[in-house]
């Protein structure tokens, strides 16, 4: 590989897909992977400030069946193909008094936006990427799998699944030249990251960058520099990692 390889032109020629991302760390995804020369599409279920001008915009919910289904024909319809997906959509409320206050369909709504619609959403693209030269596939995942925390527990327990499936996909999808990877976000400022800290009990808001070993939250420029090493030919045999993007707060 060439030590003078230009990195704003890497991904001229590749369609991805990003869900998630028309805010915080899936629009940073996006726009990293646009000023590299990519095609971009971006889903979620409305627009904001922050979404990536260049990127092509699709409205709909990850967290159905049918949502996945319409966003995955219609990203595949503007774009021809698809070469790079970044399974970004996530998210869940807090429950300070614990686990066992957490109601059974808070539980089911989690596991569709934070497992189901990064597997449903995997499937239904599989033939593009299976037919694409440089296919590769990131879920975004938390430091809360493996950081027990009862207020979140729906939260951990969905990306524990999601970082356990990513391993298997890994390993089984290896044979048709398609990597999977995961990546896995510390505590990153953005708008709605910031106002769900709030809520956590025992840790003020303020508190939170000590947490962190490096005594910063991270950014969503941090995380998206990662996922494009992990999509990108410098990442050619990366496969089956899960890189923890955290300032070093899961290294404790």
């Amino acid at each position: 590989m060439s030590s003078k390889l230009d990195l704003s032109k890497e991904f001229i020629g590749r369609r991805a897909l990003v869900t998630g991302g028309s805010r915080g760390i899936g629009a940073a995804i996006a726009q990293r992977l646009l000023d590299a020369g990519a095609e971009v599409v971006v889903a979620a279920r409305s627009r904001s400030d922050d979404t990536p001008a260049a990127a092509t915009f699709i409205s709909g919910d990850v967290r159905t069946s049918e949502g996945v289904k319409a966003i995955a024909a219609e990203a595949l319809a503007a774009l021809g193909g698809l070469d790079i997906l970044v399974n970004n959509a996530g998210g869940s409320r807090v429950f300070p008094g614990g686990s066992a206050t957490i109601p059974d369909e808070e539980w089911q709504d989690t596991l569709a936006l934070n497992l189901f619609a990064a597997l449903r959403l995997t499937n239904a693209v599989l033939p593009a990427l299976r037919a694409s030269k440089a296919a590769a596939v990131v879920n975004i995942s938390s430091t809360a799998a493996t950081m027990p925390f009862g207020p979140v527990a729906h939260y951990g327990a969905a990306k524990a699944a999601l970082d356990a499936y990513s391993r298997t996909l890994a390993v089984e999808l290896a044979s048709s030249g398609i990597r999977v990877n995961v990546v896995t976000p510390g505590p990153v400022a953005t708008p709605s990251a910031d106002e769900l800290r709030k809520t956590f009990p025992g840790i003020p808001a303020e508190a939170w960058p000590e947490q962190v070993p490096l005594k910063r939250l991270g950014t969503p420029d941090d995380v998206a520099e990662v996922v494009a090493l992990l999509v990108s030919d410098r990442g050619r045999w990366l496969t089956g990692g899960n890189y923890r993007v955290d300032g070093g707060m899961t290294a404790r």
